[in-house]
């Protein structure tokens, strides 16, 4: 009688795929949106399983112990997010309020690698190549890159699903399955991205100098004549030196490096030292 007890609750908190897409949306439009510096993005983990634990707790106390247990500091690159919670929902899902501690270990073990691969994938390597790609069409007076951009992004709303959807089927496997081929992965994606960034500032960032050195009728221009034959691209590599240097520096911020720039061409082309890029 105890086992066609046990076979019944288990059926009763089975989460439909319509429940399951349910939480799903409202991690995705919600990630940010609870963030805090106490506890980071558990507001949003708790909002956005709150209906599908409430189906698989219907007893106030468990409810109330699981939702406690999210409330707990958890903070993800929000497309990796998908990952643990499709994992997470699918062990309380099987286990119940049992599955509590393995809830919490799971999501301390993988939201910081799962960080390191999401971080370089959609935070750095998607916008760098893509928005390089958008922004030379865009010098060209080509709208196709926006617009590749933007069909990308619609696109990735399923690639989201298809990672709630992994986490949720594989579960605890992640953490054996995963665990050895993230670093690899992370360290592929960086050396990509680090290309990428490499070839942009050679391409894209444009620093010239249209001064010459004149002696009676011989003229060297020092951009073509000295710095061009030290190394095509010197200058730009120089400034992004030095905007990366000051990154580095506590009492800069973007904001004030930009408006550096913004005094160093000014003046650069009222004295004459820097020119129009040819």
């Amino acid at each position: 009688m105890s086992k066609d007890l046990q076979q019944e609750a288990d059926t009763s908190r089975k989460l439909t795929v319509k429940e399951r897409k349910s939480m799903f949306r409202r991690w995705i439009f919600s990630a940010g949106l609870g963030y805090n510096f106490e506890s980071q993005q558990a507001p949003s983990v708790a909002f956005s399983m709150r209906k599908a634990l409430r189906k698989i707790y219907p007893n106030d106390d468990e409810y109330i112990e699981a939702m406690d247990n999210h409330y707990k500091y958890f903070n993800v690159t929000p497309q990796m997010g998908n990952v643990i919670l499709g994992a997470t929902l699918a062990m309380e899902e099987k286990d119940g309020i049992k599955s509590k501690d393995a809830v919490q270990s799971l999501k301390t073990s993988l939201m910081g690698p799962l960080s390191g691969v999401g971080d370089s994938l959609f935070w750095i390597l998607f916008p760098t190549i893509m928005g390089s790609i958008a922004g030379y069409m865009a010098l060209q007076g080509n709208a196709i890159g926006a617009i590749i951009w933007m069909a990308i992004y619609i696109g990735l709303y399923w690639v989201k699903m298809w990672l709630f959807n992994l986490g949720y089927t594989s579960g605890t496997k992640l953490v054996t399955t995963l665990g050895a081929k993230i670093n690899v992965f992370t360290d592929a994606i960086s050396t990509m991205g680090l290309m990428v960034v490499g070839s942009l500032i050679s391409t894209v960032v444009k620093v010239y100098t249209p001064l010459k050195f004149q002696t009676g009728k011989v003229a060297l221009s020092l951009q073509t004549g000295v710095f061009d034959k030290i190394m095509p691209g010197l200058l730009p590599v120089c400034l992004a030196g030095l905007v990366y240097w000051l990154l580095g520096k506590k009492s800069w911020t973007p904001t004030k490096i930009i408006l550096l720039i913004i005094v160093i061409c000014l003046v650069g082309s009222f004295t004459g030292i820097l020119g129009i890029a040819k």
